[in-house]
């Protein structure tokens, strides 16, 4: 099926682009989906020229990294210890899409929710069949991806997750124990979003367990669809800095003296 946008200007050429459903087998996607966002949210950028792509956030407790070049290779994500926070590390190979990667490196530049995070509800939602069997694993509607918990002996906490073909796995995802679960629940959640994610042609995975549609799309619409994104990344950043200098400060308590000071003022 093929589908045409309405509304182009003169002088462009569409181009061809698939929707891919579902999801987790669509391939890793644009590197950028990423590292804008988190470049508008005003992470540095560390990366060298022809090197692996490095990203800190402002306070440098988190640094993001992308390496091409090393087998198995794809995203680290790593958190210094803090003093509400013990050291934690994430692992995304290659192949898992930016879109479900995003979930997770979006969710470290917002606010942390005060609800309890529950890295099943989102799955659960979504129609993923739970069981327990010594471990616990939530799959996929389709069969081909998982989320599996399971505590070792010292009672810790491991988490994985992955996806596969008919042509054997496709990608993987691992979380130390320490990982903070808000950031697993937002990774569940775009790993479980039933809406499709869009590749261009050549970047299509082969495999008859993906469903696809065919759309023309004209590069000024790719970039007005990027740019949204990045300008939401940059008001909530905004939002955020100015509550920050907003806030009133607190006014400290008169000392012993201030009564005696004043009067002499007069």
């Amino acid at each position: 099926m093929k589908k045409q946008w309405t509304g182009w200007g003169p002088g462009q050429q569409p181009e061809q682009h698939y929707l891919i459903q579902p999801r987790h087998l669509a391939g890793g996607g644009d590197l950028r989906h990423v590292t804008e966002f988190l470049r508008a949210s005003g992470w540095k950028d560390k990366s060298t020229t022809g090197g692996r792509l490095v990203f800190d956030s402002p306070d440098r407790t988190v640094r993001v990294g992308y390496d091409p070049f090393t087998q198995p290779g794809g995203w680290t994500v790593s958190g210094k210890p803090t003093a509400q926070q013990h050291a934690w590390h994430a692992t995304f190979g290659r192949q898992v899409p930016v879109e479900i990667v995003a979930g997770f490196t979006d969710a470290l530049t917002q606010p942390r929710s005060a609800h309890a995070p529950n890295v099943w509800a989102p799955l659960q939602q979504q129609g993923w069949r739970t069981e327990r069997d010594g471990q616990f694993t939530a799959t996929s509607p389709d069969g081909d991806a998982f989320v599996q918990f399971y505590s070792d002996g010292a009672g810790q906490a491991h988490w994985f997750a992955g996806a596969g073909t008919e042509h054997g796995r496709s990608w993987d995802a691992t979380f130390t124990p320490t990982t903070p679960m808000h950031l697993i629940q937002a990774f569940a959640t775009a790993l479980a979003d039933p809406r499709p994610v869009m590749r261009p042609r050549g970047h299509v995975p082969p495999s008859t367990r993906i469903r696809t549609t065919s759309v023309s799309v004209l590069p000024s619409e790719l970039g007005a669809w990027q740019q949204a994104r990045i300008t939401a990344a940059r008001a909530a950043t905004w939002a955020r800095n100015s509550w920050t200098t907003a806030r009133p400060r607190r006014t400290p308590a008169p000392g012993p003296y201030s009564a005696a000071g004043s009067a002499r003022r007069r």
